[in-house]
C-alpha cells in the first residue's frame, strides 16, 4: 500500500508544479511555464491513474484535491505573495479534517 500512497503523492506533486506554471504562464503567453504546466498535469494524471489500481477513486480525489489545496495555498503564499484571509484558512483546515478523518475513519480506506 505504500507504493500506492507514493504513487499518489507523486501525482500530487506534479500537480502542484503545474499550477504553479499554470499562475506564472500568464494564460499561456510564456512559453517555459505554458509546456511545464502541460507536461506537469499530464505527469500528474499518469500517476494519479497509477495509484487509482488500488485505491477507491472518492478516496484518492479527497486526498489529491485536500492536500493539493494545501499546498497550493503554501505556494501561493510564498511564490506569488497571495495571502488568504480568516475564512479561507478556517476552510481549508475542515479539508484537512475531512481527508483525516476519510483516512483514519473511513473503512473504504485499505489500512
Amino acid at each position: 500500500m505504500f507504493k500506492t500512497y507514493l504513487l499518489l503523492f507523486i501525482a500530487i506533486a506534479f500537480e502542484i508544479i503545474a499550477t504553479s506554471a499554470l499562475k506564472a504562464s500568464e494564460q499561456f503567453s510564456k512559453p517555459w511555464p505554458s509546456l511545464l504546466t502541460v507536461i506537469g498535469y499530464a505527469t500528474a494524471f499518469y500517476f494519479l491513474s497509477l495509484s487509482l489500481n488500488k485505491l477507491n477513486l472518492g478516496i484518492a480525489y479527497a486526498i489529491w484535491s485536500g492536500v493539493g489545496i494545501i499546498m497550493i495555498s503554501v505556494v501561493g503564499l510564498f511564490l506569488f505573495k497571495q495571502k488568504l484571509d480568516l475564512p479561507a484558512v478556517i476552510g481549508i483546515v475542515l479539508i484537512v479534517c475531512g481527508v483525516v478523518v476519510i483516512n483514519v475513519f473511513s473503512k473504504s480506506v485499505s489500512h
